[in-house]
Order: C-alpha cells, then structure tokens, then sequence
C-alpha cells in the first residue's frame, strides 16, 4: 500500500462506485450547463420575494428616516445592529472553512468550503447594507473612509465604532472574495472548456487564462496557502473588532473583557450552522450526495457542539462575572436579562444556544439529517436572540429609571431583517445556477485517496487487516448514499 493512502479506519469523503474524474465534473457541473430544476426556480421565486420586501423596507427607511425603525431616546440601536453581527458572524465559517482548515490539511473541507466561502460574501454584503442603513444619512457613507485633502479633514474620526466595523468589513469583505475567486479559477476554466458560443466567452474573461499547466497549479497552490495565511488571522479580527462596538462602552451588560473571545466562538457557532442548513439542501437538491457524505455532516455537527460549549461557558462567565463585580448596576443589567420584561428573549437564547447543540453527543442525533437541518436553523435563531438581549436589554433600563423605556419593531425593522434573508438567498441560488457549488479540482484530489471505492480496491487486494476492515464496513451503516452492495464488496477476493 503506497504511503499516501490513507487509514481504512478514516471514513471515505467521496463515496458511491465506478467514481471517474470525468463523472465528477459532469456531477457538480450539472446545475451549471442545464435549466434550474422546479425546486431551484421555487426556492429563487421565494427569495425574490423577500429581496423585493427588502428594497421596499430600506427605499421606505432612506425616504423618511429611521424614524421609521421602532428606536426611542433610550435604545437608540435595536434590530439594525443585531441582524449587522448576526451577518457577520454567519460569514465567519466561510474563512475558517477555507483558511484554518486549509492549513491544517483537514481534507473534508474540499467539499464544502466552496458554498461555505460564498455564504461569507453574501452574509458580508448583507452585513454592510445595515451599516449604511443607521448611519442616519446613507448619502454621506463614504465619510467613513479617509478622503483627499480637498474635503477638508484627510482622516476620518477612529473613535467611531462606526469606522471601526467599516475596516473590519471592507477587509474582510476584500481578502474574502479574493480567496472564494482564486480557488474559482480552475473549475470557472472546465466550464469555460465545455461550453460555447457567448458562455464560452464569458468564462473565458472570468477564468483569467487559466491554462491547467504544472506552474499554473503550482501557482495557485502558493496562493492559495499566502491567502489563507492572510485569511486566518481575520477569524479572529473582525469579529473581535465589532465586539468593540459595544466593550469599549461604559454601559452595563457591555463595557466586559470576555467580548472578544466570547463573539468570536459565536461568531464561528452560528457560521458553521448556516453552513450546515445549507449544506443540506444543496446536498439533496442538486444530488451532491456522493461528496457532501455523513461525515462531512457529522464533522460539522461537532463543530456546532463545542462551539455551542464554549458559548454556554461564555454566558455563565457573564454572570458570574456580574455577580463577582459588586457593581450594583452590572448585577442589575443580568438580573434584568433573566428576569425582566425581555427575559422570554433571554431564555430562548439559552436555550437554542447552550441546551439544543447538547444533543449533537448523541450519535443517531448527530447523523441525522432531518434534525441536523432543523438544529442547524434553531442554533442561527437562537444567536439572533442573542445579539438581541445584549443590545436592547443593555439599553431599556439605564441607570435613571425616569428614561426606562421598551423597544417594539416597526414593521420596517422586520422588512428589513426578512427581506435581507431574502437577499441573501437570491445571491446564493444565483451563485449556484452560474458558479460550481463544489470545488472540483479539490474534490478529485479525493478519488484516489480517500473514496470509497479506492478503500474498497484496497481491501479486496489485501491491504488492510481484517478487523479493521469489518470495523470499516460496520461504520459505513449510517451512510445514506452508502448501499448494501457497497458494504459487501468490502470482501478480499
């Protein structure tokens, strides 16, 4: 067995037989050279839908002002600034997918860090609109970036949590989609390679001449490595930066020193679930069950479950922490998220949060489709929740209780937030119609390492010990595109 095999005891990342290069390209491709399907064009009406209520709803903001918002004198941010670091944090699972786990050679990335990385640029994109949507006047966004001498003052005001989130976003948005394109170019070049007339065209511009040489691979392999070298350090960068936002404050409930840690693991929980929402619809929408397996699911639902770990922790440290202070005002802003008039919000956060990811120890729980989908959905509302009471219940009860006062959602606040779902998802289904929703250069590194029907080559010639192939075949029971005559073919000739 030549040493670049890997151990019959690892699980395959590309299961299914009679796998060929060529079948592989045909397979991810598909979506790409033929009509959308019927559950394609539903789900892209839907999102249209809701990216029309977004224009509406911030067309009405721009026009009028945030007035429209439910804000007061006393929670001057609410909704705008809780769905701005829900967005980013979602984004966070694309650089950590693509960089962190790059580096780290973990090779069940290959399948998933090409949607990964392109939620990181829809989510980012949705992110910024906030930004410039409670700046009050959008027409003045480009204040926030230094400007030439002739506009008085060369330097912008770096006091401002507000310039603080636009580095942070413009940084992240930049070296983000630079690292989703690079890692394009080869499969933009097999569809360019396949295809005719204008499309041909087209993807000739967009693939940059990409020739599939060995210095060209070698290139981009040198590339890829500097970007995710660059990339990492992002992880925990930008949402360290937007925790500022709110540490850098004397409010209670925010002016605390375990933000940054504390956003970044939820940042990177509440990525990772999105990511697995969609993974499973992309896996059984445009039949990808072959590349996106169990253990891809599996694999991600861990990640879930101790970053859920660390964020409960998080939230116990806070209230101790509260409580250890003997400030009388720090004691009340907790007291007041667990008991006050916002502690339905609370519980609920805790709840999605820190109790539903506990059930990912369960091994039938954790490959589950069905509930992984729908835990996936209930950890990304619960991180909503969360962002939520550390904003408003933060802000409606001050220190005069004269100025006490509730925060209720306009109907703009919620066709904002809906709509940019919307959004979101009009990005993503059109990124799937044009773009290849796997990586298929990375995916082929796979057939002749860690498939299956490699490991079962292997077997049938005698390369492993028997026990460790009657564990391999034990293992692969949970593996719904795993058949029976798979399972039996894994017998020595």
């Amino acid at each position: 067995m030549s040493s670049h095999n890997e151990s019959i005891l690892r699980e395959p990342l590309v299961t299914g037989k009679d796998i060929t290069y060529a079948q592989i390209t045909d397979d991810i491709l598909l979506p790409v050279e033929n009509k959308p399907n019927k559950a394609w064009w539903i789900g892209f009406i839907v999102a249209a839908c809701g990216a029309m209520l977004w224009v509406i709803s911030v067309g009405y903001t721009f026009w009028t002002g945030i007035g429209a918002w439910g804000l007061n004198k006393t929670v001057g941010w609410a909704w705008d600034i809780t769905d701005f670091v829900w967005w980013v944090g979602i984004g966070h699972a694309g650089t950590l997918i693509s960089a962190v786990l790059l580096l780290f050679r973990q090779n069940w990335r290959n399948s998933i860090n090409r949607s990964a990385e392109a939620m990181t640029i829809f989510a980012v994109i949705c992110a910024a609109t906030y930004v410039v949507a409670h700046m009050g006047r959008p027409w003045l966004a480009y204040w926030i970036f230094p400007l030439p001498n002739q506009f008085g003052s060369l330097w912008v005001n770096f006091n401002s949590p507000l310039v603080w989130d636009a580095f942070a976003i413009s940084t992240y948005f930049t070296v983000s989609l630079v690292f989703w394109y690079c890692g394009l170019l080869p499969d933009i070049a097999s569809v360019r390679d396949r295809a005719t007339g204008l499309r041909r065209r087209i993807y000739s511009i967009l693939s940059f001449g990409w020739n599939g040489s060995v210095k060209t691979w070698q290139r981009f392999e040198i590339v890829s490595l500097i970007l995710a070298g660059i990339s990492t350090p992002l992880v925990l960068s930008v949402h360290t930066i937007v925790s500022f936002d709110f540490a850098t404050s004397v409010i209670p409930g925010w002016h605390t020193t375990i933000f940054p840690p504390y956003f970044v693991a939820g940042a990177i929980f509440s990525g990772f679930a999105m990511v697995q929402t969609l993974l499973l619809i992309l896996r059984k929408v445009l039949n990808f069950e072959h590349y996106i397996t169990m253990f891809h699911i599996e694999s991600m639902n861990k990640i879930i479950m101790v970053t859920g770990s660390i964020v409960g922790i998080a939230y116990l440290t806070e209230l101790f922490i509260a409580w250890y202070s003997g400030s009388e005002y720090e004691m009340y802003a907790f007291a007041n998220r667990v008991s006050g008039p916002y502690a339905w919000a609370y519980w609920s956060m805790m709840t999605c949060n820190v109790i539903s990811p506990q059930l990912f120890w369960f091994k039938k729980i954790r490959t589950s489709i069905p509930i992984s989908w729908v835990l996936s959905i209930v950890v990304n509302i619960g991180m909503w929740f969360e962002r939520f009471v550390i904003i408003v219940t933060s802000l409606h009860r001050d220190y005069l209780p004269s100025s006490w006062a509730m925060f209720y959602p306009t109907w703009t606040d919620v066709g904002i937030f809906v709509g940019s779902i919307g959004l979101f998802f009009v990005l993503f289904l059109l990124f799937l119609r044009f773009l290849p929703g796997i990586a298929i250069a990375e995916v082929k590194l796979l057939l002749k390492s860690a498939s299956l029907q490699h490991k079962t080559k292997l077997v049938q010639e005698g390369a492993f010990p028997e026990e460790q192939v009657e564990f391999f075949r034990e293992s692969l029971d949970k593996y719904d595109s795993v058949t029976q005559e798979d399972i039996n073919a894994l017998r020595k000739k």
